[in-house]
């Protein structure tokens, strides 16, 4: 992924743990759990704790996790992906709150239904975590599978917003954001 020479970076203490929010250009271009999958070097970032999208986003994700915000109103950036990948994060976009799709069926949305294992990848890769709502994807059946943050991440998101899933056999059956 690219990211503009521009982008600066925050952070945000959720209750599933510290998140690192970027931007550039008055847009949102990254949020993700420290440490999680396909997240980006962000150590030659600055730290900008005032830029208004930042802090924009902090305040919506306050709300989520409180149980008050079920849409997010932020100006995005999503040009860090391939054209495939900005497809299928358009895509995440239109999953409401506490509803899920398939991997499959998801494909099939953009019109590339044998495309499934690209549309993963593209899933997986997803630099905005919880506002272009990948944890709202699940396997085949309902059944809960990976997610860059960790399952039991995305097991309390989709908690938090009532969506139905079948939980993996070791996975606990409750988490509470």
């Amino acid at each position: 992924m690219k990211f503009s020479p521009s982008t600066v970076q925050a952070s945000y203490d959720s209750p599933l743990g510290r998140i690192i929010l970027a931007a550039a250009h008055d847009r949102l271009t990254g949020v993700w759990f420290d440490g999680q999958s396909h997240q980006p070097d962000t150590a030659r970032w600055p730290v900008d704790r005032d830029l208004p999208v930042l802090q924009q986003a902090k305040t919506q994700l306050s709300a989520y996790f409180a149980g008050r915000r079920q849409a997010f109103e932020l100006a995005l950036d999503l040009s860090a992906g391939t054209d495939f990948q900005q497809s299928v994060w358009r895509a995440l976009l239109q999953i409401p709150f506490g509803a899920t799709l398939s991997y499959g069926a998801l494909s099939a949305s953009i019109g590339k239904p044998a495309a499934v294992r690209a549309v993963a990848g593209a899933v997986a890769r997803n630099p905005l975590s919880i506002i272009v709502p990948c944890h709202r994807v699940l396997g085949a059946g309902a059944s809960l599978t990976g997610y860059a943050g960790g399952l039991p991440r995305k097991t309390a998101l989709l908690q938090l917003e009532g969506a139905s899933f079948k939980p993996e056999p070791n996975q606990p059956q409750e988490a509470t954001p």
